[in-house]
């Protein structure tokens, strides 16, 4: 069933625009969550913002943000103010500049959403710009306020839709020469490689979405289901198995013959 869009505006490349909507491409919504509850009454907690030297409730219309410039020592910025320095206008994604889709590394990506148009007027507009950037193997690249912060987006063609992503801020991204520039990058033993090949050819599967499930999340609604049946005992605590000792391993090809010889016995994935 269709997600109800929580973002409508325009998609806008220079003289082109088409009404679109957009929603986010993952969802949470089927997590168990859990409220915190005083344990004597049942009652649920609530939290309330205090004042950290007075102890002292602070009202909502009292609330300020703050940035740090030195020891409780705060510039005070309104809303008005934030909000002077934000986009002019939040409801147009308007395509500033194209780049090639393997230019934008993996890491660069955040959040995805998916943009479709909003109406059969502007399907037209919609379609030759989602064409187009797939012919040319381009994204665009927009900015936009999502979730009350301004942000660079990503649009790239999928299918019969755009797939909207948010991107990075370039302080949140990390270089990797300072982790990766000490390792060596000499080449293996001709052998090792054949070995690890074969281990990774006969744990080779097609993509699924079950690869990723949550068992965590299941135990836990099967912990729910068990103590909505018998009141609020508590539960017996699971046992969990000792990892089985395997001593250090010295020689990788031993290793890895062994490793090979014990999943022979098992039928070779699709």
């Amino acid at each position: 069933m269709a997600v109800r869009a929580f973002w409508k505006g325009y998609l806008k490349l220079s003289l082109v625009t088409c009404p679109v909507a957009m929603t986010p491409a993952t969802s949470e919504g089927e997590k168990v969550r859990f409220h915190t509850l005083n344990r004597a009454t049942g009652n649920r907690i609530v939290s309330e913002y205090v004042d950290s030297v007075t102890g002292d409730p602070v009202e909502s219309e009292d609330e300020v943000k703050g940035y740090e410039r030195g020891e409780n020592d705060h510039v005070m910025l309104e809303d008005e103010e934030l909000d002077a320095v934000a986009l002019d206008t939040t409801h147009t994604i308007d395509i500033e500049m194209f780049a090639p889709r393997d230019s934008v590394g993996w890491i660069w990506y955040d959040k995805p959403h998916y943009l479709m148009p909003n109406d059969k007027v502007g399907e037209e507009a919609f379609t030759v710009i989602r064409e187009a950037m797939a012919a040319t193997d381009m994204v665009g690249i927009a900015r936009l306020v999502l979730y009350r912060r301004e942000r660079a987006v990503l649009l790239e063609p999928r299918g019969a839709g755009i797939v909207l992503w948010t991107l990075r801020y370039g302080d949140e991204v990390r270089d990797p020469k300072d982790y990766f520039g000490d390792l060596k990058q000499d080449k293996p033993d001709p052998e090792l490689m054949k070995l690890v090949t074969s281990l990774i050819e006969e744990r080779t599967k097609s993509w699924s979405g079950d690869m990723v499930d949550d068992p965590v999340q299941a135990r836990l609604l099967d912990l729910i289901k068990s103590k909505k049946k018998k009141g609020t005992k508590k539960a017996a605590k699971p046992k969990v198995e000792a990892p089985a000792e395997t001593g250090n391993v010295i020689n990788i090809m031993d290793a890895l013959r062994k490793s090979i010889a014990s999943s022979s016995g098992k039928s070779k994935p699709r």
